[in-house]
């Protein structure tokens, strides 16, 4: 996981607002986050859930307002899973773990131990298109593991897994927090324990408990 070293990672979140066509989503975010700590994004869907989570990877620019991640003097890297697990339908799930080892230039023992780590010893001759959907979402999960980053963005991480699979992921990310990690996930039903909430339906005042 990411060790000590990410004891001084912090986000500052100032007055953001996102918008879709002409409508608000959401106006006046303000928060700070910082390692070891999980927020977690309630709202029904089309609240902007997932638009924020974007933002904050830097892939969607904010109508208004500021993003910010420190790391000391660096920025740090940023992990973003969205609600599609990006799984190729001919390629088996070896091929794929071993495609992002190689992307991010692990080794790849890596892709391998990340497999087992998520339950998919035994599927890896299996291309995307024979893994159920939770099969699917595990696979998306052997990035995280794979390449450690210190910041995790995702958009309903548990989507589609069961039992096993939620407690996969609840162990994931509370191991990530512990290492000094900081973790924003959007979440329908039950969240993680210790976590920090911000609803974003009613975030004209950008609360955040």
């Amino acid at each position: 996981m990411i060790g000590a070293g990410a004891s001084s990672l912090v986000l500052d979140v100032e007055n953001l607002a996102a918008s879709r066509g002409l409508r608000i989503l959401f106006e006046d975010v303000s928060f700070r986050l910082s390692g070891g700590e999980v927020l977690e994004l309630r709202g029904p869907n089309g609240s902007g859930k997932s638009t924020l989570l974007r933002i904050l990877a830097g892939l969607t620019e904010p109508h208004a307002g500021k993003v910010t991640f420190t790391d000391g003097a660096e920025e740090p890297g940023r992990h973003y899973l969205g609600h599609l697990d990006a799984v190729k339908p001919s390629e088996t799930a070896a091929e794929q773990a071993a495609f992002w080892a190689r992307y991010f230039g692990r080794d790849q023992a890596e892709a391998v131990k990340a497999m087992k780590r998520v339950g998919l010893a035994g599927r890896e001759a299996v291309p995307g298109r024979g893994l159920s959907a939770g099969q699917k979402r595990r696979l998306a999960l052997v990035r995280l593991l794979i390449e450690p980053r210190p910041v995790w963005l995702l958009d309903e991480p548990t989507a589609a897994l069961d039992v096993q699979g939620r407690e996969l992921v609840i162990q994931l990310v509370n191991e990530h927090r512990a290492g000094g990690g900081l973790v924003i996930a959007a979440i329908h039903g039950e969240g993680f324990a210790g976590s920090r909430t911000l609803d974003v339906s009613a975030s004209k005042t950008g609360a955040v408990v």
